[in-house]
């Protein structure tokens, strides 16, 4: 890390388990001055411990967000690095997604992202010096049945990563966007429990597949080929860390061999020819084996 007096002060989003606790953990021993946050702070006393100062923040709640911000800039003159990383999956077929928990999902993954970006920006630009890195998903470029609700939440953090790069470059400010693999944290469990609404209605017609999606899901993190090509989450806090140290970082990261893979096979397959592929994958809605 440089001298300059900009500061370099790191606000990093969902940090009680996973990515968020493993990144705000490697930043920390490296030197940077850690902000680490979660809904509740209780949960970041192991973090409190490593070094990290660590606030209340909900990307659901304004006062929230706008608090913690506050928090940062008293202390610090302006969020340095903000890292986006709250966010969960809702997975089911979308027929059966409940409506206001999919718009919780966005308010979580999207608006809320793009709402503590606005508040870091201004700090940031009257600084000359900023990072936004932004935790997306290989699922923000390709998409599995049972998976349109987190998806959709995923394609929309790269838009909004794509044109933010662009529109604040020239402030001194870069937009990383970071697309993982499987990571095996506790996010497949959580995927797998928002099922459970769905899973309820036995006798419905997506009965049978969102079960069969729930079981995957779990299934594709824990064995299988797809398992054995994933990561932990530390493989993603270090893809950050050498993000926010490069000079010039590159616009995006992919990170594991699961994300490499799925996504070059992707690129090569047609549309038709993908759902071909995952028909041997996933049980088809309305089509009797």
């Amino acid at each position: 890390m440089s001298n300059q007096a900009h500061s370099k002060s790191v606000l990093i989003t969902g940090c009680s388990t996973g990515i968020g606790r493993a990144t705000a953990l490697r930043l920390a021993q490296a030197g940077w001055k850690v902000y680490a946050t979660a809904r509740g702070v209780e949960k970041l006393a192991e973090l409190e411990k490593a070094g990290c100062r660590t606030l209340a923040l909900d990307v659901m709640d304004e006062a929230s967000m706008v608090e913690a911000v506050r928090q940062v800039e008293k202390e610090e003159g302006a969020v340095g690095v903000l890292i986006n990383n709250a966010g969960y999956s809702q997975s089911g077929a979308l027929e059966t997604v409940d409506i206001d928990g999919m718009r919780r999902q966005f308010e979580t993954n999207v608006f809320g992202l793009l709402r503590l970006t606005q508040l870091v920006l201004p700090g940031m630009r009257r600084q000359g010096w900023g990072k936004v890195v932004n935790i997306g998903s290989m699922g923000g470029k390709l998409t599995f049945p049972g998976g349109g609700a987190y998806h959709a939440t995923k394609y929309a953090v790269e838009a909004l990563s794509d044109a933010l790069r662009f529109e604040v470059r020239g402030f001194g400010v870069d937009v990383v966007l970071i697309e993982p693999g499987l990571i095996r944290t506790e996010f497949s469990q959580a995927a797998v429990g928002s099922m459970s609404t769905s899973l309820q209605k036995a006798d419905g017609p997506y009965a049978g597949f969102n079960s069969a999606v729930a079981r995957s899901t779990q299934d594709a993190y824990v064995k299988g080929p797809l398992a054995k090509l994933g990561g932990e989450a530390d493989d993603v806090a270090q893809v950050i860390q050498r993000a926010i140290e490069a000079r010039r970082p590159r616009a995006r990261y992919t990170v594991t061999a699961s994300a490499k893979v799925l996504l070059m096979q992707r690129a090569m397959m047609s549309d038709g020819v993908w759902d071909a592929f995952l028909r041997t994958q996933f049980p088809q809605p309305g089509v009797k084996n």
